[in-house]
This record gives C-alpha cells, sequence and structure tokens, in this order.
C-alpha cells in the first residue's frame, strides 16, 4: 500500500492538474489534500482519489463546471494505475499485447485476432490518441468504466475509453475489403471525438464474446396459443441480451370473445400482458437490469379500458401490470370524434375477421380525411350481425390522459400517419413501435403450420413473419453541428450501421430474415438544447423552429446520400423494387424539390438505397451523459441540480453552461412550452422516415383541456408518435402556458 509519509503520485496528479487548470483553481484542491493527510494518514493514492473526486465535486456550480474535468483527470489517473496493476503494463503502451491478453482470457472475441494479423493490430494500435480522454466529464467517463468498459470476472475494467472505441471499429469494420484502416481510422475518429455513440448495446458488446449489437425488436403477436407462447420465448431470448421490446397485441382477441364456437371463452389480452411483465422481470440481462418491453393496442379492441388501466397504482392488483409499458395505436379518425365529442365503436378483432372477412388492422387512411381504414370501420360499425361497444370517444382520451399523468404512459401512434409515410408500404404494414416509440417498420405475425417427428427429432414448420430489428447510432449535435463535420461523419456512420446488421447474432431466425431483407438502421441525434444554447437560440422561438427544419433536412440529405453510396459498393436492401425510394414518392411527400435533392432521388432511382430505413431519434440518455451533452431532443430538467446517489450526491450541470448559455438553458422542461416542443418536432418528423422519441413535459395539475390540446396539435401537425408523458408535482417554477 503506497501511503502518504512518502513521496507518491499525489503531488505529481496535483502538478498536472494545476498546469491544465491552473494554479489558482487547483489550490483548493491541495488544501483539502492536506486536510485528508492529516485526518487520514496511512491511506493509499486509492482512497485519496476517491476523497478528491469527491472535492472536486463539491466545487462544482453554475459558473464552475470545469471542476467535473478535473474530477474526470483524478478518475483517468486512477483507472490508469488499476490498468497497470492489473495488466502489467502501461496504459495505452502495446495494443498488441492488450487485444492478445483479453481474447486469451475470453474477455475479447476471438474474431479480432482471427481476423487481424498482428502487424495490422500494431498499425491500428498507433491510432489511439490519449489526450481524447480528456474530453470525458466525470459522470461521462464513469459512466462508460462502470457499464460499457470490458471487465474481468471479478468485474474490473480492464480497458479504457480509447480501447472501447477502437475494439468497436476494428469489431464493425472487420469484413470491410478496401481500405479497412482507413474506415477504422474514420470510425475511431467519430467516436473518439464524441462526435457520435453508436447505440447501448453495440457500446456494450462490440468486440466482446456475447451478446447482440442492435438495440430494439417488435413483434406481432398472431391470435394462437401457439403464437402467444412462442411469442413470449421470442422476447425472453432477445431480452437476456440487451434488447428493448416493441409487442403488438392487436390480432390478440379480447375478453369474452368465442375460442373454437364457444362463447366467451376467452380471457382477453390481459393474461398474456401478464406473462410478458413476468418474462421482462425474469430476464433481467446478466442481473444488470431487467429486461424491458413495451405492450400495444388498436384503440378500437375491445380490451382498450383494461389495457389503459395495466399501469394505474390502485385498482384490483390482478388488473395490473406494472413492469410493461403500453402505446396505443390511433387511427386519424378516432382523433377526429375526440375532437367533434364523436361517438367510438369498441370490436373484437377475432370476430372481425370472422363475420367480415377481413382484419380491420391491416388498414389505414390513404390521406387526410379519407381512405380504407376509415370504409372497413364504418363497414364494421353498420354490419348487425357484428357485436360492438359504442362509448364517447372523449371518454377513452380522458382515461388515455389520466393514465398518462399517473404512469407516463400510454405512448401514442398515429397509425395512419405512420403507414402514409412509410416508404416500404408496397411490402406490408407498420402496426406499432417500439419500446421508445421511435422504431416504424414493416411487422407481421409469424404463423405456425406443422409440427412432425422425423427420426426422434421434433420438426416444427412456421411461416416467418416481419419480426422487427433496428440498429441505432446518434449524432451528437452539440460536437458535431459545431466542428462542422456532419458530411464527414454521416458516412462513416451510415457504413458502421450497416455493418451490424451482418455481425449481429440475433437468437430469433425471423428477425434475422427481417433484418436482412429492409437492413433497416435508425441514424438519430442528440444534443438538441445543447446547441441550442452554445449559438444563443431560445427553445420558445421560431428560429429554434427553423433551425430544426434546416437542420434536419441537411442531416436526411446526407443520411440518404451515405445509403445510396453504399448502395453502389455493396447493393441496394432486397425489398427496395416498388418502394418509395425507388418510384421517388420518398421526396414528393416530403417536398424535397430543389436541383440537391432532385439529383439524389434521380441517385436512388438508379443506385438503390442500401438500407430501407435510414433514420431514427432514440432517447440516447445514458450515451448522451457519456458524450458530455443532453439527451436527445429533450430540453433539460435544470442548468444546475444535484442527483442523489447512495454514498453522495452528484451535481448535474448542463454542458458548456456559462453566462452565455445559461438564459438558454434557465427554463426547467416542465416550464417551457410544449406547444413550441411539438413545433419544433414536427418540423424535424418531416425529415425523419421512421420517427422520434418524444417526451412530453407537464405539471401533474396540467389543466385536461390544455393537454387534450397538446395531443391534438400533435396529431394535427403529422407527428408519427409521442413518448413519455413526464410529469412532475414538486421543484418547479410556476407554470404559465399549462394553466392558458
Amino acid at each position: 500500500m503506497t501511503i502518504f509519509t512518502r513521496k507518491t503520485a499525489v503531488e505529481e496528479r496535483l502538478t498536472a492538474l494545476q498546469e491544465e487548470f491552473g494554479y489558482d483553481k487547483i489550490a483548493l484542491l491541495e488544501k483539502a489534500s492536506e486536510r485528508y493527510k492529516e485526518r487520514n494518514p496511512g491511506h493509499s493514492d486509492s482512497e485519496w482519489t476517491k476523497a478528491m473526486i469527491l472535492e472536486a465535486l463539491s466545487n462544482i456550480d453554475e459558473v464552475s463546471g470545469y471542476w467535473t474535468f478535473v474530477a474526470a483527470r483524478l478518475y483517468l489517473r486512477e483507472m490508469y494505475t488499476q490498468i497497470k496493476q492489473l495488466c502489467g503494463r502501461e496504459p495505452y503502451s502495446d495494443f498488441v499485447a492488450h487485444v492478445e491478453d483479453l481474447v486469451a482470457k475470453g474477455l475479447y472475441a476471438p474474431e479480432l485476432l482471427e481476423k487481424y494479423t498482428r502487424e495490422e493490430l500494431s498499425a491500428i494500435g498507433k491510432l489511439i490518441d490519449p489526450e481524447r480522454d480528456k474530453l470525458f466529464t466525470y459522470i461521462g467517463l464513469k459512466t462508460l468504466m462502470d457499464r460499457y468498459a470490458a471487465v474481468d470476472y471479478n468485474k474490473r475494467p480492464v480497458e479504457l475509453p480509447q480501447e472501447r472505441w477502437l475494439v468497436i471499429a476494428m469489431t464493425l469494420m472487420q469484413n470491410e475489403t478496401d481500405d479497412r484502416n482507413v474506415k477504422i481510422a474514420e470510425a475511431y475518429w467519430a467516436m473518439s471525438n464524441l462526435y457520435m455513440t453508436v447505440a447501448t448495446p453495440t457500446l456494450a458488446n462490440a468486440g466482446k464474446p456475447h451478446g447482440q449489437l442492435s438495440s430494439c425488436f417488435i413483434d406481432t403477436v398472431d391470435d394462437s396459443l401457439l403464437g402467444i407462447y412462442n411469442s413470449n420465448t421470442d422476447v425472453a431470448n432477445l431480452s437476456k441480451y440487451g434488447g428493448g421490446i416493441g409487442v403488438y397485441m392487436g390480432k390478440v382477441r379480447s375478453r369474452g370473445a368465442a375460442i373454437r364456437g364457444f362463447k366467451g371463452a376467452s380471457s382477453g389480452v390481459l393474461p398474456w400482458i401478464k406473462q410478458l411483465n413476468n418474462t421482462a422481470v425474469s430476464v433481467d440481462q446478466l442481473g444488470q437490469r431487467q429486461g424491458a418491453v413495451a405492450v400495444y393496442l388498436d384503440v378500437w379492441h375491445r380490451d382498450i379500458y383494461t389495457f389503459l388501466d395495466l399501469k394505474l397504482n390502485n385498482g384490483d392488483e390482478r388488473l395490473r401490470a406494472h413492469d410493461i409499458f403500453t402505446g396505443v395505436c390511433l387511427p386519424d379518425l378516432f382523433m377526429e370524434k375526440v375532437k367533434s365529442r364523436g361517438d367510438w365503436h369498441l370490436f373484437d378483432p377475432h370476430e372481425v375477421r370472422t363475420v367480415m372477412g377481413y382484419s380491420l388492422e391491416d388498414y389505414y387512411d390513404e390521406k387526410r380525411g379519407s381512405g380504407s381504414f376509415r370504409e372497413k370501420y364504418e363497414e364494421c360499425v353498420n354490419h348487425p350481425e357484428l357485436t360492438k361497444e359504442t362509448v364517447p370517444a372523449i371518454e377513452i382520451m380522458k382515461r388515455i390522459m389520466r393514465s398518462q399523468l399517473e404512469t407516463g404512459t400510454p405512448f401514442m401512434f398515429y397509425r395512419d400517419e405512420v403507414n402514409r409515410m412509410n416508404p416500404n408500404k408496397h411490402e406490408g404494414i407498420v402496426y406499432s413501435s417500439n419500446l421508445c416509440s421511435e422504431i416504424l417498420q414493416n411487422m407481421s405475425a409469424t404463423t405456425f403450420e406443422s409440427v412432425k417427428l422425423e427420426d426422434d427429432v421434433i420438426v416444427t414448420k412456421s411461416k416467418a413473419g416481419d419480426f422487427v430489428v433496428c440498429n441505432l447510432s446518434s449524432i451528437n449535435l452539440g460536437k458535431a453541428v459545431p466542428a462542422g463535420v456532419l458530411e464527414r461523419l454521416i458516412p462513416i456512420q451510415v457504413r458502421m450501421l450497416d455493418n451490424v446488421i451482418e455481425l449481429n447474432k440475433i437468437p430469433v431466425l425471423q428477425a434475422q430474415r427481417t433484418n436482412g431483407n429492409y437492413r433497416g438502421i435508425g441514424l438519430g441525434t442528440f444534443g438538441w438544447h445543447h446547441l441550442l444554447a452554445i449559438s444563443n437560440i431560445r427553445w420558445e422561438s421560431e428560429e429554434a423552429v427553423q433551425l430544426a427544419d434546416q437542420l434536419y433536412e441537411k442531416i436526411a440529405y446526407l443520411t440518404i446520400k451515405s445509403s445510396m453510396e453504399l448502395s453502389k459498393e455493396k447493393g441496394a436492401y432486397p425489398l427496395f423494387e416498388g418502394s418509395d425510394w425507388q418510384t421517388g414518392t420518398y421526396f414528393e411527400r416530403r417536398g424535397y424539390d430543389s436541383m440537391q435533392w432532385r439529383e439524389l432521388r434521380v441517385d436512388v432511382a438508379t443506385n438503390g438505397m442500401r438500407n430501407g430505413y435510414v433514420m431514427a431519434v432514440a432517447p440516447n440518455s445514458s450515451t448522451s451523459v457519456i458524450a458530455g451533452s443532453t439527451a436527445s431532443i429533450d430540453p433539460i430538467f435544470k442548468p444546475f441540480y444535484h442527483e442523489e446517489k447512495k454514498d453522495y450526491r452528484l451535481p448535474v450541470i448542463a454542458p458548456d453552461l456559462d453566462h452565455n448559455t445559461y438564459d438558454v438553458y434557465r427554463r426547467s422542461a416542465y416550464v417551457v412550452d410544449q406547444r413550441w416542443s411539438i413545433k419544433q418536432n414536427a418540423a424535424r418528423q418531416r425529415h425523419i422516415d421512421q420517427s422520434i422519441s418524444f417526451n412530453i413535459y407537464v405539471p401533474n395539475n396540467i389543466r385536461a383541456s390544455v393537454l387534450l390540446d397538446l395531443h391534438l396539435q400533435a396529431w394535427e401537425s403529422n407527428m408519427k408518435t409521442s413518448y413519455y408523458m413526464r410529469s412532475t408535482a414538486s421543484d418547479i417554477e410556476e407554470c404559465e402556458w399549462c394553466h392558458s
């Protein structure tokens, strides 16, 4: 044990900090160090480091955000020391030995040595720039090291940040044939400068021997006993490897429906949702976190009232499922009935199929105010043999809003707009979304066909449905836009995402099939509020709306172009022919008529698209913390506050907070006028082919009429989904807009 009675690394660390941050600033830390040594004689360097980190963090306030970087440097030095002790070499000194050692221990995947020679590893290792470790805030570095860095079997980190970035780059580029090292260098440049982040599963699992790389999945449950149980098994298999799951239950018959002709036999969707709830709790991703499942149901389904009450904190616990998340699928016609205070009719989907010969959920309105869904819906309403329950549409909406204020859910899924704007409507329909409401891709149920015994082997035959997979990464707007690197960044980001599709090990075969057919990716963003702050643009302003429109159009153009260029190199996704990409309808619907867009439209029709879906904005909560920016497209909670931890209070400060940015940051997410948030989101949604994890922030005493107006504004603005209704009753300023 190193003690303070002789010269240690402590003085060296303080000297290094003084040189970087200034002698006057680190003088506080020196005094704290002296006090600590007097009170704790014989303590180790490690114990001193922890004390000094807490001291540095305690100095953070609205004008002293640099202390988070001081704390990060102290923590980084501690990590360097631990790595040296565990691995027997200086940090970042020998990348070849590092990879060989961790492969031998089973902590890295053997492909890293199978795909790369020692000479290549040596050359790749020279890309590492330890100076980029200094870009991290304390909480960003701590999050990366605690959750994502490779650890040994005693859960001690054996990998440093720049090694994590480089190993991810090597993993994603391992099958590239031309200029592979150049592509690795570009991917490393993008991640290590924090211009972008890969999604959590890729960040956690790339280069390691276990786990998959995709973020989210969506299943469609068939209305059969075997279909329901098989879906539950698939959800469990995906959940254990870290995937978030969306489940569409709209095809499952309602309570009281007939089974094999026996009326009143069905228990409805509730027992099956409770099974999914238990699966989410039980399959806990190696103890790191519980599984996460969102279940979606149509607003015309006869079990909708039971569904909307699933997560309430009162009532009969036998009718509750607290650990799943809910989403409701809303056609335009329902929102029209809410607005006009008209009646709404509830049906059993099984009875609709039996009596009408079609499934109501298979239709949508091709235009605002007219289309196939409302025609089929009216046929169902007027059919004398079809059972229906009639309720005021506004009463269902009240139940939705009540549940949202109490539990944050259900998420809102505007199914007609989703399907009108679906670039692959030639191949199917989108019934619902995923756990975070940003993925919108064609879906269908996997259906059982036969089972037989062949030479003591049970052979089950099923017709594979479209089991949605999405692969995500996100641009850090707060760093990439000011640096002017989008043109360089997005092509390498799209390539990285596309390579995830080839490399993934998805334990559900129909998901592998769908992933290969559509090659769906979701390039997104975070750091929107960060960008507004450093650009001195107020949240509640037309300027912010215009920036959202212009910036996301640019991102869309570069993303589509990158996928087209990749198609020229590697081929188009298999279902490209007949898509809106190929016909040009995609560009027409969005009003892309400039010379630049017209040229790209021709290039896409000629060369194809590598990916059938290309953009989606995810929540990015943990990855935005790592990158030192703000989450997704959300406003921050406060410019400065303390987050309670087990042993201490962790200060949280907005990125680049100073006297210039404070005025943009100062209004709480719960006070900023959400009507402006919807305006911004509607502007960016036009350019996103999938959707956006869009939270609505309100106090829980918001007037019902104002909350209803927000939902109507979102729907009328052609938004496709909304995510959580985040409400709070404490520690906020007086809200003016939400009572007007």
